[in-house]
């Protein structure tokens, strides 16, 4: 059954955002202008941090990796969205939308796995500053970053495969703009109970687990720096772990209400809302968190595109090893 539906369901439709008809340009123009931002803003970290030896510590290590996981996130929806965007039909293929519905599983877990790392850096560098060169070395800084990358295949292989073994039938139409979970199952004609229990599971799982490491992590954090005598001191640690805070609360805060909650309590037009914001406005908010208000970041650009003199070195004591 499964490859006679393989066999008729050569391609679906995407509906994307068809019921704004009117607003099809005004999306068009800024999720293009929110794209280029964001390309821009996560390529220009990941250069800063490649070639400045004083951005070679850990914490700039993980947003490297949060930059390239943000690209790759975005060039895997936006170009094919700002395309249907102008055209009538939307039609993707089965394959393609197979692939699509994996890299979006499979970065998603990557990137919540990597927010968890990030915390726990943040919580060693304020927690224990005077191990921290020792416990956050290159070594165990390459294995967090591998664990978080490698964990994120099973699961996006195994579900991916598995959706696509349904027999689909009725409409080929996508109530989304990207190929997404509950969005694809809506369109098989199997009993995906259990499938939908071990989704549910596992994305409990994958959201929860590093968001409680998180959470857990900033309870020491805000303990340790509440007991910092120095007034300045405090007003770095903290400024020093806002743009994470900030980029984890936007993160799991849009993910989690699309995939925590059941799909019966947001309507088709609401969840592309939220989709919509951590698909495009996320992935554009991220370098501009991190940097604005960084004064390492900002110095490091300076530096790069030929302004030196307004560089100024970053202690011994942040680099690795």
């Amino acid at each position: 059954i499964a490859a006679q539906g393989l066999r008729n369901q050569t391609y679906f439709t995407l509906q994307g955002f068809s019921h704004l008809a009117a607003l099809q340009v005004f999306l068009f123009e800024g999720i293009l202008l929110m794209f280029f931002i964001t390309m821009t803003g996560n390529f220009l970290i990941i250069i800063v941090a490649t070639t400045d030896p004083n951005l070679h510590t850990p914490m700039y290590y993980f947003l490297k990796n949060l930059a390239f996981i943000e690209i790759c996130f975005t060039l895997n929806i936006v170009p094919r969205l700002l395309v249907d965007l102008l055209l009538e039909r939307k039609v993707i293929s089965f394959s393609a939308c197979a692939l699509q519905l994996y890299f979006v599983m499979f970065l998603i877990t990557a990137e919540c796995f990597l927010l968890g790392a990030m915390a726990y850096d943040r919580y060693v560098a304020i927690c224990h500053a005077l191990h921290y060169v020792v416990r956050m070395n290159r070594r165990v800084c390459f294995h967090m970053v591998a664990t978080c990358w490698i964990a994120a295949i099973p699961l996006s292989v195994g579900f991916t495969s598995w959706l696509f073994s349904f027999p689909f039938c009725g409409s080929k139409e996508i109530e989304h703009f990207f190929c997404d979970i509950a969005p694809v199952l809506d369109l098989t004609c199997a009993d995906t109970h259990l499938f939908e229990l071990l989704v549910f599971v596992a994305t409990v799982g994958i959201i929860l687990i590093p968001f409680a490491l998180i959470a857990a992590s900033y309870i020491r954090i805000i303990h340790t720096i509440l007991q910092m005598p120095s007034a300045e001191g405090r007003r770095k640690a903290f400024f020093t772990c806002a743009a994470h805070l900030v980029v984890v609360t936007l993160f799991f805060c849009t993910t989690g209400l699309i995939h925590l909650k059941p799909k019966s309590s947001l309507s088709a037009s609401r969840r592309k809302l939220v989709a919509l914001s951590y698909t495009v406005v996320t992935p554009m908010l991220n370098p501009i968190i991190y940097s604005l208000r960084n004064t390492e970041v900002k110095l490091a650009l300076r530096k790069t595109f030929g302004r030196r003199q307004f560089f100024s070195k970053v202690p011994l004591s942040r680099q690795f090893d």
